[in-house]
């Protein structure tokens, strides 16, 4: 199987189809070496970009992974594609993902699963930007372009031993992409390392770039405010501005859950052990309202989707089920080209979101859902030393704290310039394990993912090291999970930076790649 996207027919799905694909694969064979090479910023972005099949590229078909667009051109290109184009950035193609963005592991695509890297190909590649990730990790594009919704570009990153970033909510222009949940749909970047995305987001200027033609963009005047009041963003300059020492990481209570692996949590704690080496503090903090966001989150995103996915019907959007001499079904006119053209995944989430809009529903499951989204922010709000620049300063009444939340002094608990949390509550699963997933087992690895998503708050994920058994060769392979720092809103430059710093210090092993051995970035 294979990372990218094949001919929009099933039937042709293993076999190159375009001229332009012949042509990048001479170039992407010295795409590792361009990036390794190269340290000047004018490089980085010219060794070539994957971008993710719901993300709109000239000369591609952007299907998002689905039956109903099969074969769709779109007649422009998305805003961010643009963006990289004018500061000499090419493309190599379209990566595969889950189907519209729904899926943990790039399997409910209809023309092909995404496997790991080779090695390990029996292993989830995360979802739903899977084929971004994958890209990244063999070689085949120094940069990726993916959508993070809940956590869809970090899951993979985790996955696969790279670095997925999801930078603050409205930064990045989302014109061009086929939206799934606008509230919470985020353009990210995966890369080997931190350095090309932070020169992107910040020694480019990506996080200047305000879009008129997505409402959900920063307008400019917003976005110099907000960076006035932000450190990090004169230059991409990680050993000025990411110096570890002097800084308070909170590790949140509520993620030590029970079903946390024992590896990933001592892959935590050995993490957080670095980074008090390297003169950070690290505290426990408490996010109380966390256990309710996983629910909350597949409320929203659901609704949301159920409201974007009406237009494909193939009347307005979408391929018609031309199959049968009609396509209604009791009395719906569009019934069979929806059944045919949607996947089961994207459909139990239609029917969800559908039910949770209902006149009946709406009071008990949406609205309640956007308090608890509300309740997540402010939790966020609470904890970090910066305050929220879309907020107004708010203070927190001690006396309505619940009474897991603990002080640090008569002021009130203490307050952190990141947060460090697992990306993943696993390693990689088998695929095999997988199919035999629930729906509600494969959601429950958005966990750690989701409360930052629901926030609008910047997060990466980087590859860290893992205690290792050399006696089990599941865990020889698997010695890597993903380690996720999470920011205050429009904090994104330093997150960046501190991450470049943290990251040659929380992986030391070599990693697998293409069968070979890779040295830690």
């Amino acid at each position: 199987m294979s990372t990218y996207v094949r001919h929009s027919q099933i039937r042709a799905a293993h076999r190159v189809i375009s001229t332009q694909w012949r042509a990048s694969l001479i170039r992407r064979r010295s795409i590792h070496q361009a990036a390794t090479e190269s340290d000047a910023d004018s490089n980085v972005l010219s060794v070539g970009i994957a971008v993710k099949d719901n993300i709109a590229l000239t000369g591609w078909t952007t299907t998002c992974a689905s039956n109903i667009l099969a074969g769709n051109r779109t007649p422009f290109e998305a805003t961010i594609v643009k963006q990289l184009r004018q500061r000499g950035a090419g493309f190599t193609g379209k990566a595969g993902m889950d189907e519209f963005g729904m899926g943990t592991h790039s399997m409910t695509s209809a023309f092909e699963y995404i496997h790991n890297v080779r090695g390990l190909e029996k292993y989830s590649a995360g979802g739903s930007s899977g084929g971004s990730a994958v890209a990244v990790r063999e070689g085949e594009a120094g940069l990726a372009l993916g959508t993070d919704t809940g956590g869809s570009v970090r899951m993979p990153a985790a996955y696969t031993g790279i670095v997925g970033f999801k930078p603050s909510y409205g930064m990045l222009s989302r014109w061009g992409v086929v939206p799934y949940a606008n509230s919470l749909d985020t353009v990210g970047l995966l890369a080997r390392t931190v350095k090309p995305i932070g020169t992107a987001i910040v020694g480019r200027g990506l996080y200047l770039e305000h879009d008129h033609n997505d409402p959900t963009s920063l307008p400019s005047s917003v976005r110099q405010r907000c960076t006035a009041e932000r450190r990090g963003y004169n230059s991409w300059n990680p050993a000025k501005n990411g110096a570890i020492q002097g800084l308070t990481f909170g590790i949140p209570i509520e993620y030590n859950i029970e079903e946390l692996d024992p590896r990933i949590r001592q892959g935590w704690l050995m993490a957080a052990q670095k980074i008090e080496e390297l003169g950070g503090r690290v505290v426990p903090v408490s996010l109380p309202s966390t256990k309710n966001a996983l629910s909350a989150y597949y409320v929203i995103a659901p609704a949301e989707a159920a409201s974007n996915l009406s237009k494909y019907d193939g009347i307005r959007y979408g391929k018609r089920n031309t199959k049968q001499s009609s396509d209604s079904f009791e009395g719906i006119l569009y019934a069979k080209t929806r059944d045919t053209g949607f996947g089961s995944e994207v459909k139990r989430r239609i029917l969800l979101g559908s039910y949770t809009l209902s006149s009946e529903a709406m009071d008990n499951y949406f609205i309640q859902a956007q308090k608890v989204r509300r309740l997540v922010k402010k939790d966020f709000d609470r904890i970090f030393k910066l305050s929220n620049p879309l907020e107004d300063e708010q203070s927190f009444d001690l006396s309505k704290m619940e009474d897991t939340v603990q002080l640090e002094n008569k002021w009130g608990p203490p307050q952190v310039d990141f947060l460090l949390c697992p990306t993943a509550p696993t390693t990689p699963p088998l695929l095999d394990d997988v199919l035999e997933q629930t729906p509600l087992d494969s959601y429950m690895n958005d966990v750690f993912t989701v409360p930052a998503s629901l926030a609008g708050l910047p997060a990466i994920s980087i590859p860290m090291d893992l205690p290792v058994d050399r006696t089990k060769e599941e865990e020889k392979l698997l010695s890597f999970g993903g380690l996720q720092l999470i920011g205050q809103y429009w904090d994104d430059a330093r997150l960046l930076s501190v991450a470049d710093v943290l990251a040659p210090h929380v992986l030391q092993q070599k990693l697998l790649r293409n069968c070979e051995t890779i040295s830690p970035p």
